[in-house]
């Protein structure tokens, strides 16, 4: 039956049917809700890192290991075989988790605080020997699970508890760049540096961990994405302003993109 062209459609939503919301299309290795802050973007990357393993069909033979931060209660609701380790030590136990496991995806998931402070020698021995494996550092300069006090990775004039007025390079030295020194070494198969503080950044942080895991899944050595993400309870400025203050701070800073390709 062909409709008649004068007849307008209705394209108001039911009263019992409300509108669906972002968090409702969430993957389904995501069992329950966050608890971290509002704002937070370290959620916003967890999303992006399971969407990937489901869309590479590898989620039965990978095996996190996850540090100590804001994050480390995602162990609760992430669908992965997860293990937990001592502070900075997550490259080292993926290690040995490869070398007993090869034919499993490891991936390592840790903050700036247990990646550049607590184990910035792991992640650089584990890269230099050239393991075959993924990690995954969420960088928002602050060490947020015990209350925002200024990283290694702290950008010069951010406030941070224990940096109110902004980092000083006279007082507190110079940030230290993660995924630019691993770029630099021998052994490294892909290196990037992404973000969640705008849509295409989330959409390019996606396929640059898709690329990270399938250089570890190829054989073809160590890779590490950074990914900033957003505190603006550290930070100290109100949560809708969490993205445009990253971008003005830490995404001057930290370059984004592709540092080494396979």
């Amino acid at each position: 039956m062909t409709a008649d062209s004068s007849q307008t459609i209705d394209t108001t939503r039911p009263p019992d049917r409300p509108a669906r919301q972002v968090a409702d299309f969430k993957p389904s290795l995501i069992l329950g809700e966050h608890s971290l802050c509002p704002g937070c973007g370290e959620p916003v990357a967890l999303r992006v890192l399971l969407e990937v393993l489901q869309e590479l069909d590898i989620v039965q033979k990978t095996i996190g290991v996850v540090g100590h931060g804001c994050y480390g209660s995602f162990v609760r609701i992430m669908d992965v075989d997860v293990l937990q380790c001592l502070h900075g030590r997550a490259p080292a136990c993926a290690t040995g988790i490869k070398r007993v496991r090869p034919g499993v995806a490891v991936f390592t998931l840790q903050g700036d605080g247990d990646m550049a402070n607590e184990g910035l020698q792991e992640v650089l021995h584990a890269a230099a020997r050239g393991e075959n494996i993924t990690c995954v550092m969420l960088n928002n300069g602050v060490f947020g699970d015990t209350g925002g006090q200024q990283t290694a990775t702290t950008v010069l004039g951010q406030r941070t508890k224990t940096s109110i007025d902004g980092r000083d390079p006279q007082a507190h030295g110079y940030p230290i760049p993660v995924a630019d020194l691993v770029a630099g070494l021998q052994g490294v198969g892909y290196v990037a540096r992404g973000a969640v503080s705008t849509a295409g950044a989330v959409l390019q942080t996606r396929r640059m961990l898709r690329k990270a895991f399938q250089t570890q899944l190829d054989g073809g050595g160590f890779s590490l994405v950074e990914i900033l993400t957003m505190c603006p309870t550290g930070w100290f400025v109100p949560t809708a302003e969490g993205p445009e203050y990253q971008q003005g701070t830490m995404e001057q800073t930290y370059r984004l993109g592709e540092l080494v390709t396979p």
